[in-house]
């Protein structure tokens, strides 16, 4: 029987704690973070951190798997009924924010991928493939149903993840090539709208306007 995907925390205390642990694994590794530098991050007693988390290897695991499911909420209720063009825009468009916002949450994932997921191998196995096969089903449904040409969905969704992230992995590059000093709106939006009609006409898809 296959795992049920982790629900995203409403615990208010629970999603500071969450936030100040990613931002600690972070900067300093698993070996390197401390729950009390967790706790002082997040302007709570150490108590309350291990309230929720009896471990910082819980608590290691619980943001990793935040990460993942915050990544994919935007292409979680899709379905065969709507439009493959507007659902992969409106895919690829919330990645590429999220990975202008919250670049260090896409640099912990690599460094965990980098190192051969020890964490994350029973999560991946168990409720990330699982997503994406039901992912794949459906753009294949889109493709039968001649809303698309054939494409291979699981290669899709890598590129997708991919070039996405990239923006987050390797961000000093970019603006080190590009002589900037932050990410901005603009920029953003001209990655969203470059990224989403390259891929989309790729696929023999059209590009959704941004007056849609």
């Amino acid at each position: 029987m296959k795992k049920a995907e982790p629900a995203r925390p409403r615990d208010k205390h629970l999603v500071t704690i969450l936030m100040a642990a990613e931002e600690e694994f972070a900067r300093h590794g698993l070996k390197g973070a401390r729950m009390q530098a967790i706790a002082d991050r997040a302007g709570l007693p150490k108590a309350n951190v291990h309230y929720y988390f009896r471990n910082k290897n819980r608590l290691y695991l619980a943001v990793l798997n935040n990460i993942m499911t915050t990544w994919n909420d935007f292409f979680r209720g899709v379905t065969v009924e709507d439009d493959p063009a507007v659902a992969l825009d409106t895919f690829i468009r919330q990645k590429v924010r999220l990975s202008f916002q919250q670049p260090t949450a896409s640099r912990l994932f690599a460094n965990e991928i980098i190192q051969g997921a020890p964490y994350l191998s029973e999560y991946l196995r168990e409720v990330m493939r699982p997503w994406v096969d039901e992912r794949a089903r459906i753009i294949t449904g889109w493709i039968d149903a001649g809303k698309m040409p054939a494409t291979d969905p699981v290669l899709l969704i890598f590129m997708i993840w991919a070039t996405t992230q990239h923006y987050a992995d390797f961000q000093a590059q970019i603006l080190g090539i590009m002589d900037r000093d932050t990410y901005d709106e603009q920029l953003m939006e001209e990655v969203s709208e470059f990224v989403s009609a390259t891929i989309l006409t790729g696929i023999g898809l059209t590009p959704v306007r941004p007056d849609r």
